[in-house]
C-alpha cells in the first residue's frame, strides 16, 4: 500500500501543473499517433470484438444478467479502495456489505441478493483514475491505447496504480500465486466486462459512427465527457451519452 501511495503522490507532482491550469480542453497532444491507434482498435472491433458481441447479445437474457451481475460484484473489489482514497465511507461501507453478500449467498455475484436485502445499488464504480481527479489532478494528455482504448496520461496512471498492486483482483489472480486462482480468471473477466460493454452498445456507436464527420473526435468528446462526470458523481446525461458506462448513447 505504501508503494502505491508513493506512486500516486509521484503522480501528483508530475501532473500538478494541469490542476492549476484554466484551459477547459484536454491537448489531444499526440493526436497523430492516437488516430493511427484508433484505427488499429477499429479495424480490431470490427473483426474481432464486434462480431463476438453479437453472438453475446444472442445469450438468453438470465445468463446475460448473471454475467453481468458477476463482473458488477468484481468491480467492488477495485471500487472499495477508490472510496475510501476519496472520503466516501458510506460507499465503501455499502460496496462492502453488498460484496460480502453477493458473493456468499449470491454465489460470486451472479444473483443480486443484496438488492433484494435492502442494500440498495445505488454506488458507482470508481478507479485510480478518478480518485486523482477527485484529488484535483488534471488529466494531462489525451491518450489512446491499443486495445483499452481512449484513455488520458492520468488514466492511464491509474490504470498502471491498479497493475502496481492497487487492484485486489489482479493481486489474487495475477500477481500472486493462489491455489484458489488463475491468471486466466482475470483475463477473462476483463475481457467479458469488455463483451458486455460492446454489446450494449453496439447499435449506439453504430449510430454515432454513421452521424458522426469525425468519429475520432466524437468518441474524444464522450470519453472526456464521460470521465469528468463520474468524478464529479453526477449523473446529469450530456450531449451524446449518460453515465452508465456508456450504455444507451444517445445520438441524432
Amino acid at each position: 500500500m505504501k508503494k502505491i501511495l508513493g506512486f500516486i503522490f509521484l503522480t501528483l507532482l508530475i501532473l500538478n501543473y494541469n490542476s492549476s491550469s484554466n484551459a477547459k480542453e484536454v491537448k489531444d497532444c499526440f493526436e497523430g499517433l492516437n488516430r493511427a491507434t484508433f484505427a488499429f482498435n477499429q479495424t480490431l472491433d470490427k473483426v474481432v470484438f464486434e462480431p463476438v458481441a453479437k453472438g453475446y447479445r444472442k445469450l438468453p437474457v438470465p445468463i446475460r444478467t448473471g454475467t453481468s451481475n458477476v463482473i458488477s460484484n468484481l468491480s467492488n473489489l477495485l471500487t472499495i479502495p477508490n472510496n475510501i482514497l476519496q472520503g466516501d465511507l458510506r460507499s465503501a461501507g455499502l460496496n462492502t456489505a453488498r460484496l460480502t453478500v453477493n458473493t456468499t449467498i449470491g454465489i460470486f455475484g451472479i444473483f443480486d441478493v443484496a438488492q433484494q436485502m435492502g442494500l440498495v445499488k445505488d454506488y458507482r464504480k470508481e478507479d485510480y483514475g478518478q480518485t486523482l481527479g477527485k484529488w484535483g489532478v488534471g488529466e494531462g494528455c489525451y491518450l489512446v491505447l491499443p486495445i483499452l482504448g481512449p484513455s488520458t496520461v492520468r488514466d492511464t496512471i491509474g490504470i498502471l496504480t491498479s497493475i502496481l498492486g492497487g487492484d485486489p483482483w489482479y493481486n489474487l489472480t495475477v500477481k500472486n500465486d493462489t491455489q484458489y486462482f488463475k491468471d486466466s480468471d482475470y483475463y477473462i473477466s476483463k475481457g467479458t466486462d469488455g463483451i458486455n460493454f460492446r454489446s450494449k452498445n453496439i447499435d449506439a456507436f453504430d449510430n454515432l459512427e454513421k452521424n458522426s464527420m469525425d468519429f475520432y473526435a466524437s468518441v474524444r468528446s464522450l470519453y472526456l465527457q464521460d470521465r469528468k462526470q463520474k468524478i464529479l458523481n453526477s449523473n446529469k446525461i450530456i450531449e451524446t451519452q449518460d453515465d452508465s458506462d456508456w450504455d444507451d448513447i444517445q445520438s441524432n
